[in-house]
């Protein structure tokens, strides 16, 4: 039976994702922070599909949790098919006001966790098959936004862990990145703000978070050959920026 860890996985792309790789047959690990209610119900939905799924809580910014999430994940699951980095921190700050806090805080759960996650399930994944290890990485990673300047920055480490671990995990580890595009507005977005964005877009709409679900999958299922990529899911909106 093929197996994937999932972080963030609660809500949004994480729990699309995991709903996915679960239709798709995969037994599951899944992490989340705060969304842990609807956690358990994602859980019971995929049980009720036959699948087998442990549940992991951790505060990905602090390194002793990460540690820690890590070694439950390695006992309960001795072997790895999948790992997602979902999970991430998201907000809008002016450079200037930027704290110590807030940047670290943003480094340790964008990029620290993933990369120290990885590392020790490292012997998980040698036990999988064909095993793949996804980021979710943005736009933003390449393409710097104003009032993001922390999170940009988190992101392109990330696709920069991306591409170093495809040349040193290889040939038995793929790793790839998936950028998502607008999946979901912000409560905050009025008309205005998103039909700004949506004029951006060259498709002319917003994606879904099964579009990213879909995405992984098929790393995972389809593309043995692709590894080091940086896969945008974004309806065209990086082509043009």
């Amino acid at each position: 039976m093929a197996t994937a860890f999932i972080t963030g996985a609660g809500i949004r792309i994480g729990g699309a994702v995991a709903r996915a790789l679960g239709c798709a047959g995969y037994d599951l690990a899944l992490h989340a922070n705060r969304s842990l209610e609807p956690l358990e119900t994602l859980a019971d939905e995929l049980r009720g599909l036959g699948r087998r799924v442990t549940l992991h809580a951790a505060d990905l910014s602090r390194p002793e949790a990460v540690d820690s999430l890590a070694a439950q994940v390695r006992e309960a699951w001795p072997a790895l098919d999948v790992v997602v980095h979902n999970a991430g921190l998201f907000e809008r700050t002016d450079f200037a006001a930027i704290s110590r806090d807030q940047y670290r805080a943003m480094m340790a759960v964008n990029l620290d966790a993933p990369f120290f996650l990885t590392q020790a399930l490292l012997p998980a994944l040698r036990a999988g098959k064909d095993p793949l290890v996804v980021h979710l990485t943005d736009v933003g990673g390449e393409r710097p936004v104003s009032h993001y300047a922390h999170y940009s920055v988190s992101k392109a480490g990330l696709i920069m862990l991306t591409r170093a671990l495809a040349v040193e995990l290889a040939p038995h580890i793929r790793v790839n990145a998936v950028s998502p595009g607008t999946v979901a507005f912000p409560e905050d977005f009025d008309a205005e703000a998103r039909d700004a964005v949506l004029r951006r877009i060259p498709m002319g709409r917003e994606g879904t978070v099964e579009d990213i679900a879909r995405t992984v999958v098929f790393l995972a299922r389809e593309a043995p050959y692709i590894t080091g990529q940086v896969i945008a899911v974004d309806g065209g909106r990086s082509a043009q920026l």
